[in-house]
């Protein structure tokens, strides 16, 4: 975003004026606007601001949140370059892996039971929000094994926010294949469900080779693929199908009966409005622009 030049135009004139970039004035400025809209944002549910760790520990965490897979969000602040951010953000991340039982007692206050019994604490994330960082930053964060996600801002004019992914590295949780379907495993002969699990590995290699910054995150229910938000969640195989549910509006895509479906407003594991239907590997070769367009609307 260092780069990016953004430009109003005047259609009437066929004129164009540049839309200079600008950091906020003071950081409470760039965390009251995150806050406020977090989950549109970060796609995280917000919890509390300046969170107090106590007389012993001694700080207040700026923003604490839940995201999309239970997994619990700290995020920090920094209205301009500040190379403490990264260490500030992990001792608080080292306070929460030891409080998890407040944290849990603060989500069922705030989203309720259902949402407090399922965190997941194998993958809490630190997301670091500030006007630039420095590629000491970047490397620092590729050294450590928590999620930890980089993001730059910048305001322009007075209403247009822009968020950049500097660095997004994941917590290095091994994903292995999926289990077979019991009746695989008690018959090498149904060759259908083993299909359908070398199919799921496809689509996973497809989706973590889309480009850098891509977390993997495993539920019982789904796997997710994250870029600060899901872009994609990828169920367990079926018998003869895979379903993989996408951050695209259906209403943009020419839905396909037996490989595409809008599912916005009906329940089902993941995230995502647009169910996507895989059953050859001519299906996930066909689904790769979706795929694409999931991603970089991420």
């Amino acid at each position: 975003m260092s780069g990016l030049k953004l430009f109003r135009t005047d259609i009437t004139k066929g004129g164009v004026t540049e839309v200079t970039p600008r950091l906020a004035e003071v950081e409470a400025d760039v965390q009251g606007l995150v806050e406020a809209h977090m989950e549109t944002l970060l796609g995280v549910r917000f919890l509390a601001s300046e969170y107090g760790t106590g007389p012993v520990h001694g700080g207040r965490i700026d923003s604490l949140g839940l995201d999309e897979n239970g997994s619990p969000v700290i995020v920090e602040y920094k209205r301009g370059v500040d190379a403490g951010v990264i260490n500030q953000g992990l001792f608080y991340l080292a306070w929460l892996m030891d409080h998890r039982a407040e944290f849990e007692h603060l989500v069922r206050d705030r989203l309720g039971v259902t949402a407090a019994d399922q965190v997941l604490w194998s993958g809490p994330r630190l997301i670091c929000i500030a006007g630039d960082f420095t590629r000491y930053d970047v490397h620092a964060v590729r050294e450590h094994r928590r999620s930890i996600d980089l993001v730059r801002y910048r305001l322009f004019g007075s209403d247009l926010l822009g968020l950049e992914t500097v660095a997004s590295v994941s917590g290095g949780m091994q994903v292995g294949r999926w289990a077979r379907h019991p009746a695989v495993a008690r018959a090498a002969a149904d060759l259908q469900g083993e299909s359908m699990v070398e199919l799921a590995g496809a689509v996973d290699e497809v989706l973590l080779g889309l480009g850098d910054g891509v977390n993997r995150v495993e539920r019982k229910q789904y796997r997710a693929y994250q870029r600060l938000r899901n872009f994609a969640c990828l169920c367990p195989p079926q018998r003869s199908k895979l379903l993989v549910y996408l951050k695209a509006d259906p209403k943009n895509v020419d839905l396909i009966p037996g490989f595409t479906r809008d599912v916005s407003g009906l329940g089902h594991h993941g995230t995502g409005d647009l169910e996507v239907q895989l059953r050859t590997p001519k299906d996930v070769e066909r689904a790769q622009d979706l795929f694409r367009a999931s991603y970089a609307a991420a």
